[in-house]
């Protein structure tokens, strides 16, 4: 028999179940240039709503929206931006969030609309796409992995390592950012063969192509060979079986000498009493997208175990994956 307690609330069933509500009036936000308006200085709802074209009650409505969620900071019916919109919103900061938004509001929200079907079958949705969605989907999604990168540079040292390799990772922002922090760092990129043209683009954009390589082959089946004192493997996991990583993960120990360091960046369910949110809401992401998977941590360190790489520690990215660190052994 459930008992009710005097101590208990709703606030918190309440706030999850309108969600969306807060979701869709970010997306708008940054869609109508709210975040960049604020970022020439603190408006009213008035000269929001001159500066964006929405009508002055939405303006507000956005605004008080915005300040209620700590987006916005507000003072006598004017609104600033607060220190996380003025870095990844307003296109002037740390870095733009704004596509990452746009894929989420027109791609990844509608799609979850099919989530009831995906419960009932374990099936992943139907996407239906056209050439201007996929570049909408494929800006979103690379923007992610560069947020990803730039929370690993900034968590992890990369100053240690000589030889880098980064195994058929989604983005290669994350080499490209250990190449920045560390100059004498050289870095051998092997992913599929249709990422070299855009991989060798973002070398030469960051100028680091001087240090690295590439050398394509499809991630399930390449075999890199090597001595690296230190691998990645970003975003592969959720892509493949398990039979599939447990292969992967052994090759990336073959190419790595004895004490080299795995960097290993995705999503993962884990066994704590609480289990992190992101993780777990994107493997309904995963799930209903493209039918893709979120390992239990537990059954990622098995794989580790039986490919030779003993688990240090997990680094938990500020709104990003986590990455398990390990050493060859």
């Amino acid at each position: 028999m459930t008992t009710s307690s005097t101590s208990a609330t709703p606030s918190r069933i309440v706030d999850i179940a309108i969600g969306y509500m807060a979701a869709k009036q970010l997306f708008a936000a940054a869609r109508t240039g709210l975040f960049q308006a604020l970022a020439e200085g603190e408006r009213d709802a008035e000269g929001l709503a001159a500066a964006t074209g929405v009508s002055e009650r939405m303006a507000r409505i956005l605004g008080d929206a915005m300040n209620g969620l700590g987006l916005l900071e507000r003072s006598d019916g004017r609104y600033r931006l607060a220190p996380d919109s003025a870095a990844y919103l307003t296109g002037e900061g740390d870095l733009d969030l704004n596509p990452f938004l746009a894929f989420l509001n027109d791609i990844s929200y509608g799609h979850w609309l099919q989530f009831d079907d995906t419960v009932d079958t374990s099936k992943p949705g139907q996407l239906d796409m056209d050439a201007a969605r996929w570049e909408t989907f494929m800006g979103g999604v690379m923007r992610y992995n560069a947020l990803h990168a730039a929370m690993l540079t900034r968590t992890f040292d990369f100053g240690p390592y000589r030889e880098l390799l980064d195994l058929g990772g989604l983005s290669p922002a994350f080499a490209i950012g250990a190449l920045q922090a560390n100059p004498d760092l050289e870095a051998r990129f092997v992913f599929d063969p249709g990422s070299s043209e855009a991989i060798a683009q973002a070398l030469d954009a960051a100028g680091v192509a001087d240090r690295a390589r590439i050398d394509p082959a499809a991630t399930d089946t390449a075999q890199p060979g090597g001595d690296h004192d230190l691998v990645m493997v970003n975003h592969v996991i959720h892509r493949f079986t398990a039979e599939q990583n447990r292969t992967i993960l052994a090759r990336a120990r073959a190419a790595a000498r004895t004490g080299a360091t795995l960097l290993l960046l995705d999503f993962l369910l884990d066994d704590d009493e609480r289990q992190r949110p992101i993780d777990a809401l994107h493997a309904g992401e995963y799930l209903v997208i493209d039918g893709t998977v979120v390992y239990p941590e537990s059954e990622v360190g098995e794989w580790l175990d039986a490919a030779g790489w003993r688990r240090r520690e997990v680094l938990a990215l500020p709104g990003c994956p986590r990455v398990i660190v390990a050493e060859a052994v």
